[in-house]
C-alpha cells in the first residue's frame, strides 16, 4: 500500500508541475500545442514504426528539456535573486539545452521526411 501511496503522490507532484509550467512558461505552452500537433502528424505520416518512435520522442523531448530549464531557473532565483555570473551559467546553459532540442527535432524529422518528399 505504501508504494501505490507514493505512486499517487509523484503522479499529483508531476500533475502540479506541468499544470505550473504550462501556466507560467509561454515557451512551454507553444511546446505544447507544437506536439499537439506533430505527434498526429507523425502518427499519420508513412514512416517506419522506428521512424515513427524517433519522430515522436523527438517532439517530447524538447517539452521535457523546457521543464527542466524552468526547474533550474527557478532554483536559480530562489538562491540568487540577484544578479551573478554563475546564476547566469546556470540559467544559459538550461536555455541552450533547449535550443539543442529544438535543433535535434528538426533534424530528425527534416532527415526522415526530406527523402521521402524529394
Amino acid at each position: 500500500m505504501k508504494a501505490i501511496n507514493r505512486l499517487l503522490a509523484a503522479c499529483r507532484y508531476s500533475w502540479h508541475g506541468l499544470r505550473t509550467t504550462y501556466r507560467t512558461e509561454a515557451a512551454f505552452r507553444q511546446e505544447v500545442y507544437l506536439a499537439v500537433v506533430l505527434i498526429p502528424l507523425a502518427c499519420w505520416l508513412e514512416v517506419s514504426n522506428a521512424e515513427r518512435a524517433l519522430l515522436i520522442l523527438t517532439v517530447l523531448l524538447l517539452p521535457v528539456v523546457e521543464l527542466l530549464n524552468t526547474a533550474i531557473e527557478a532554483v536559480v532565483d530562489l538562491l540568487s535573486p540577484e544578479q551573478h555570473p554563475l546564476a547566469k551559467t546556470a540559467k544559459d546553459a538550461g536555455s541552450a539545452a533547449v535550443g539543442i532540442a529544438l535543433v535535434a527535432m528538426v533534424a530528425v524529422w527534416l532527415v526522415i521526411l526530406l527523402p521521402k518528399w524529394l
